[in-house]
């Protein structure tokens, strides 16, 4: 009785195991099939507030890997209010991130510390801890089940940071990813507060698999379902394969 005790508790033990490492395997995956070593786009941000009324941005944005180092630069060319404003990401696989902003109006290049990295992107329903991409490294994995949303059967992913300060950093106390089956493509994710409430939810609307076999969303939707506010990110233009020198994505180039 006692050996098929410590063999039960074993098989326990051992399946709750895997179904953790399926569920971070998944997830990387899914951070895999949409990371583009380079590229740039022209975009469109929309800012919704909960009247319907419409506030729009116009952006440029360049991104190219250098070594264990993801390099991210984003400008703002209309309207005239916040044309030159720019953000710098570097993005590290193993360490944390470093990000700096730009303002004309200050005329100065200011380094956006951790306890900023959740708070409103622009006044978008999009973080500045939105731009980056996670460091797998620092979330637990629990694969919740199997879920169809508009006919896609879809791995359903709860993801939660480590630690509290994680969490304060990343301005959310868990995600959960929907992640279809048929390409590791996390077409929706939901967001919870710091109280464990349902936030925002992010919805890609329209994404598109690259030459390289990498996968590319055009349009993004970001709900906040608190407030009633929602921003909508559409790709006008967009080239993957960018020969960016370094240069271009030194703190001094945010002021250019």
């Amino acid at each position: 009785m006692k050996t098929k005790l410590i063999f039960l508790s074993f098989a326990i033990l051992f399946s709750a195991t895997m179904l953790a490492q399926s569920a971070k395997e998944i997830s990387e995956k899914s951070s895999d099939i949409i990371d583009i070593t380079s590229m740039e786009m022209v975009s469109t941000l929309k800012i919704i507030d909960n009247k319907g009324n419409v506030r729009e941005r116009q952006i440029t944005t360049a991104s190219k890997k250098f070594g264990n180092v993801n390099k991210l630069l984003i400008k703002f060319i209309s309207p005239a209010d916040v044309a030159g404003t720019a953000l710098l990401v570097y993005d590290y696989e193993d360490q944390s991130d470093n990000m700096w902003i730009y303002m004309p109006a200050l005329r100065k290049v200011r380094r956006i510390v951790s306890s900023e990295k959740g708070k409103n992107f622009m006044g978008s329903e999009f973080t500045n801890a939105d731009m980056s991409k996670p460091n797998s490294s620092d979330f637990t994995y629990a694969l919740l089940g199997n879920e169809t949303i508009e006919g896609k059967d879809c791995w359903k992913l709860e993801i939660t940071p480590k630690t509290s300060a994680l969490k304060s950093e990343n301005g959310y106390s868990k995600r959960v990813a929907y992640i279809d089956k048929s390409n590791y493509f996390a077409y929706k994710v939901d967001y919870y507060d710091l109280s464990g409430k349902l936030n925002r939810i992010q919805t890609i609307k329209d994404y598109r698999k690259q030459n390289n076999g990498k996968y590319f969303a055009y349009f993004m939707e970001m709900k906040n379902v608190l407030n009633g506010r929602k921003s909508e990110l559409k790709v006008d233009k967009f080239q993957s394969g960018s020969k960016l020198p370094e240069s271009t994505f030194a703190p001094t180039a945010l002021e250019k």
